[in-house]
């Protein structure tokens, strides 16, 4: 073996670890539910109704603030637009959405505490006394089951049995509300209201440029043949995942009158379902990629509801899969669902993140034992297909590595994403200089990381690349 000939055969095998540091949050109680965004990682202890707030930008990851819900947390999402969390509580055998912003000025928990209906602003003494928390009800008229907050624009998405409902966040200055406040007061007075005026203004010197964060009903969708598990939204893209389908939808707003179309005539469909509601139906396999998707049968309506946005919605079908129970092995029928639904964008390096629309859209979702990879503008395809070696229980995509998380292992693969956007960029980027790889190049797996957790989930704080950005 140590001869030339032998030598020059050798195949040399590189272990390959993505991660540059690894951090240790330590936390009084054990973790339910953990979310990051905005340099933080939030964390709900299990059963609990407090959220705890930690810093990784800073060494040790210290805790930046904590403040008590009003319910049990059962999900929790971050939105980096707006910087607010959005939760799905629970309390008294009933569910409530609450949105929670300003959450960093609770560094004390005893800092006072707002607490508003969706569209009623606090005015009068609650915005001369500076800035402070909010927490916001979103009133449904559905319980709610999932929740997505758009990465471009800050809407949220929440779904509800067999319904979606979009949230469009406004933003209103602070010295706005103050000007509404000081035309409301009718004092007999005048040195009174003078000096009321004087406080006013001394108070919010330093808080003139703040924004009072809102949220507006702007769409209601009906999906009568669909029950969401999941949903996800970015840049006017909408996906909602079932036990074993996924949709995506493009929404669009328009000035001209929306048309009815004829896939969302139901009648017709229901009266065929009440007919064989005696059997047993097991949907085929089944997967729809662009216009095609809207020969899907899962109808959808829209219902429009914003009271400030005179403009119409148009939607479009853009992509539709659908597996059966049996269609992969090694699993059984109840562990065979879909989980980890995505839509990821990416902007290429000449592009403003808060402009202009992303130029690559993809959208991810996994089954226990592969993924899949769809980009979606440009033609809808798809991008790769993962084989995991074992069972999955969550991932998470990011602009070059997918993260999954198995019951004893943090396993990772590249990802294509990023030679998408670069050939968007530049379309002839090969050349004697320098080269790009293939978008169609195969998926590989780097080296295992072995956890041992008790709270399994994933959620990654993703850095800023100089070229290519989320």
């Amino acid at each position: 073996m140590n001869s030339p000939r032998h030598r020059a055969n050798m195949v040399h095998v590189y272990n390959c670890h993505p991660f540059a540091s690894q951090q240790i949050v330590q936390v009084e109680q054990e973790p339910g539910l953990v979310c990051c965004g905005g340099g933080a990682l939030f964390v709900v202890a299990t059963g609990g109704c407090k959220v705890e707030a930690y810093s990784l930008e800073q060494e040790g990851c210290p805790l930046i603030c904590r403040f008590a819900t009003m319910g049990t947390v059962r999900s929790v999402q971050h939105s980096k637009i707006g910087d607010y969390l959005v939760t799905i509580e629970e309390k008294n055998s009933a569910t409530y959405l609450r949105a929670y912003t300003n959450w960093r000025y609770q560094a004390e928990e005893k800092a006072r505490v707002g607490v508003r209906l969706l569209g009623h602003l606090l005015r009068g003494a609650s915005v001369r006394g500076g800035v402070q928390m909010e927490i916001i009800e979103i009133p449904l008229s559905e319980r709610p089951v999932a929740m997505a907050c758009c990465s471009v624009t800050g809407d949220l998405l929440v779904g509800c049995e067999n319904t979606l409902v979009l949230f469009t966040l406004r933003r209103q200055n602070q010295q706005n509300l103050q000007n509404q406040s000081q035309q409301n007061i009718q004092s007999p007075w005048p040195n009174t209201q003078q000096s009321s005026s004087q406080s006013q203004g001394q108070t919010s010197t330093s808080n003139q440029n703040f924004s009072v964060l809102d949220f507006e009903r702007s769409v209601i969708m009906h999906l009568p043949k669909i029950t969401p598990k999941q949903v996800a939204l970015c840049g006017g893209y909408v996906a909602v995942q079932a036990e074993l389908e996924v949709l995506v939808l493009k929404l669009d707003a328009s000035s001209e009158p929306k048309t009815m179309d004829k896939s969302l005539d139901t009648s017709k469909s229901a009266d065929h379902l009440e007919d064989q509601s005696d059997f047993l139906l097991i949907p085929r396999h089944q997967e729809l990629l662009g216009d095609r998707a809207k020969d899907c049968d899962i109808p959808v309506s829209i219902e429009k509801t914003g009271l400030e946005d005179k403009g119409q919605y148009t939607l479009s079908y853009v992509l539709f899969r659908r597996f059966t129970p049996e269609f992969f092995q090694g699993c059984s029928v109840e562990e065979t669902q879909l989980h980890s639904l995505q839509l990821y964008p990416l902007f290429t390096s000449n592009q403003s993140v808060s402009m202009d629309e992303p130029a690559c859209m993809f959208c991810f979702f996994s089954l226990p034992n592969a993924g899949y990879l769809y980009s979606l503008k440009g033609g809808v395809e798809l991008l790769s297909a993962y084989q995991y070696p074992e069972k999955v229980l969550e991932a998470v995509l990011t602009d070059h590595l997918l993260h999954v998380i198995t019951r004893n292992a943090l396993q990772c693969f590249t990802v294509r994403c990023a030679a998408v956007a670069a050939r968007i960029e530049d379309p002839y980027i090969d050349t004697t200089m320098r080269a790009c790889p293939p978008c169609s190049l195969e998926v590989c797996a780097t080296q295992d990381a072995a956890v041992y957790w008790s709270a399994l989930s994933v959620c990654l704080w993703s850095p800023c690349y100089p070229a290519l950005h989320r």
